[in-house]
């Protein structure tokens, strides 16, 4: 009989590992929730989102864009989810969070080699092949154990979710709808403008606004890429209109020009009731995000439907653990994934989980693990998080400077001519290996 291959933890990472793991053979997933909660989710379903509602841009020409379709060639779950329960977001793919979720967890349920099974894990499994994607809140339990497979202290920081206000509470009068530059689907996102007055008495709020306190043993260290807008507002007086607030691309109707600061709001979900703040992650206490929030003119009377949450997130010092494959280099068999292992954001989390879930599945039919190319955005993202300096090492976001530069003088457009390498690159490596990639099959 065929061992299950367990694969711990349902979020994004997880439930695409169990997904692709599970093609040639049965896998058990654990997922801790409902039975142990965390911080920041709200439900029990797999792969919920906890922040944005938005996987980021669609061009190839981004590397969100791009890491899409690398993941898309090797038969991903996850964008096949998100691409049925898209919303109206311009040039980015953005989900109706809780019909995303849900989805993903029916087609984990329907799936005739998967067992979903609710029990936290506290402990790493000893031998075999497994897959650990338990993500930034990692429980205390695993942590522990964690850090005594490591060797060392894991590392953490603080990540940060935006509040969700209702619609009919926004006051429409004080909004425009579109996107940067008139750009295709230009009436996607609900513009926010104020005044330099305005302005600047809302970054003084921010500046000064209550906080919630950490713990005493904790340390405030942020990731660059999704810090709080009250740290943004800290670093100077017009860092946040170069930030989230920034009115670049965007003109008013009203007057016919461009704001001098702007608060974009995104649907976030099919009904078109719920609104998110773009860029607005914040660790404010609940009743000073309603008071300084409430300072934006659209938002006087903005009735919050969640509000802004912070939480420690839970990493390893992944160079002196993984390999390219994401397998531990101490303890074959064991694979790690998500943003346990030093990627950022739902698209890598997503991505490396379906690495490790190949990988896997390989391993286990005793084949070698798959380490894709350093030219593709996939293989270089591992690559990094495998090899980069483990004295600096810090959460990293797909982006084209991972890649190796263009040989030659690009005949193309850069990014252009990245993409199309990528691609080629990966087209290749598959078909050398002989790689069938079946589309996600997806219940109704």
């Amino acid at each position: 009989m065929t061992v299950p291959i367990p694969v711990i933890g349902g979020g994004l990472a997880g439930a695409e590992a169990a997904w692709q793991a599970a093609r040639e053979g049965p896998v058990r997933l654990y997922e801790m929730r409902p039975q142990t909660r965390t911080p920041a989710h709200h439900t029990d379903g797999l792969a919920e989102l906890v922040c944005s509602n938005s996987l980021r841009a669609e061009s190839l020409n981004t590397p969100a864009g791009l890491l899409k379709a690398e993941m898309e060639r090797l038969g991903s779950l996850v964008l096949a989810c998100a691409r049925r329960t898209r919303l109206p977001a311009g040039k980015a793919l953005a989900v109706d969070r809780q019909a995303f979720s849900a989805l993903v967890t029916r087609a984990i349920l329907q799936h005739p080699r998967i067992e979903l099974v609710r029990q936290e894990v506290r402990e790493l499994p000893e031998e075999g092949v497994a897959v650990v994607a338990t993500g930034p809140l990692t429980s205390d339990a695993l942590a522990r154990d964690l850090a005594r497979f490591a060797g060392e202290e894991h590392l953490y920081f603080y990540d940060a979710a935006a509040p969700i206000v209702t619609l009919e509470s926004i006051s429409l009068e004080n909004t425009f709808r579109g996107s940067r530059y008139g750009d295709a689907g230009a009436g996607d996102y609900l513009n926010c403008p104020l005044t330099r007055e305005e302005y600047e008495a809302f970054r003084q709020a921010l500046t000064t606004a209550e906080q919630h306190p950490l713990k005493p043993f904790e340390r405030p260290v942020f990731f660059e890429g999704c810090l709080p807008v009250e740290e943004l507002a800290r670093r100077g007086r017009d860092t946040l209109r170069f930030g989230p607030m920034r009115p670049v691309g965007l003109r008013d109707p009203a007057t016919g020009r461009e704001p001098y600061a702007v608060v974009q709001l995104r649907q976030d979900n099919f009904a078109g009731t719920l609104y998110g703040l773009v860029g607005f992650q914040t660790n404010l206490r609940f009743g000073e995000q309603e008071r300084v929030f409430r300072m934006i003119p659209a938002l006087r009377r903005a009735e919050f439907v969640r509000y802004g949450v912070m939480h420690r997130n839970t990493y390893l010092n992944s160079p002196s653990l993984l390999r390219p494959s994401l397998e531990a280099r101490t303890r074959p068999g064991l694979f790690f994934a998500g943003q346990l292992t030093g990627v950022e954001g739902y698209l890598e989390s997503a991505a490396t989980g379906l690495v490790a879930g190949i990988n896997a599945r390989r391993r286990a039919a005793g084949q070698e693990p798959l380490v894709l190319p350093a030219e593709t955005m996939l293989g270089s993202l591992c690559r990094y998080v495998a090899g980069a300096d483990p004295r600096r090492f810090e959460p990293m976001n797909a982006n084209f400077g991972l890649l190796p530069p263009l040989t030659g003088r690009p005949r193309r457009k850069r990014r252009e001519q990245m993409a199309a390498r990528s691609l080629a690159e990966l087209e290749a490596y598959l078909s050398s290996r002989n790689f069938l990639v079946h589309a996600p099959c997806l219940p109704t």
